[in-house]
């Protein structure tokens, strides 16, 4: 059903689309999903050239798997007190808002990153932070839109903590790689509307950002992907 998980035939209609040439848009057309959900698959398994259904599928279910919410830990985590680390987690905030991470945003992230295990409630925040729910609020709903931090439900509590875990920085390559898609896919578009106006300059300058923006979106998760398999190898070899 449109906005449900995507099933396996689903995926297979995805990889038969891109290699019969169809755009995103065509593909979720004919699946009847956001045009988001198709880009999203196709970025984060392979990207438009690499992308095969079976083994999308298989990744899909592996990473179910490991986003199965934990078991809440037994006492709250603790505030970060020490000078060292709160020094620290300024310097890091400030970092993070250099590369354009509103402020609040970037002082919740790095107030994560510090904590003892990278998982605090929206109290915790606030206490921490010493800033008002609201402000907790809305930047939280931000930082799960750039897939930068993951909401689990803590059974116990029955509360969300908002979480750090090894994936956030590969996902955040992931959803940087289905931005260049849809600028490339629409700088293409558009190189095509005004070839066909005869501004030839105009869409010349189109089609070699469509270009351009297309190989590095497909470099991005070709590295992502390989560097994450580095890093799962050797965290399972500590273990």
């Amino acid at each position: 059903m449109p906005g449900g998980r995507l099933t396996q035939q689903d995926r297979r209609r995805i990889a038969v689309g891109l290699a019969d040439g169809l755009s995103y848009t065509e593909i979720a057309k004919g699946l009847d999903r956001p045009v988001s959900t198709v880009t999203r698959e196709v970025m984060r398994n392979g990207g438009p050239h690499g992308y095969r259904a079976d083994q999308a599928h298989r990744a899909t279910q592996r990473r179910a798997r490991r986003s199965t919410p934990r078991q809440a830990p037994q006492a709250p985590a603790p505030s970060v007190d020490s000078a060292r680390v709160r020094d620290f987690a300024d310097r890091f905030t400030e970092l993070l808002v250099a590369t354009g991470i509103p402020r609040m945003m970037a002082a919740v992230l790095a107030c994560l990153y510090t904590s003892e295990d990278g998982s605090l409630t929206a109290a915790e925040l606030v206490r921490v932070l010493k800033v008002s729910p609201a402000s907790v609020s809305k930047a939280v709903v931000y930082l799960e839109g750039q897939e930068l931090i993951r909401r689990e439900r803590d059974a116990r509590e029955r509360r969300d903590r908002y979480v750090i875990d090894e994936d956030v920085w590969f996902r955040a390559m992931l959803a940087s790689a289905r931005m260049n898609a849809a600028l490339a896919e629409a700088a293409q578009e558009g190189a095509e509307i005004l070839d066909a106006a005869t501004a030839a300059s105009a869409a010349a300058r189109l089609s070699d950002m469509g270009r351009f923006l297309d190989r590095v979106g497909q470099d991005l998760v070709r590295s992502a992907e390989h560097w994450r398999e580095v890093f799962v190898q050797e965290r399972r070899g500590r273990e």
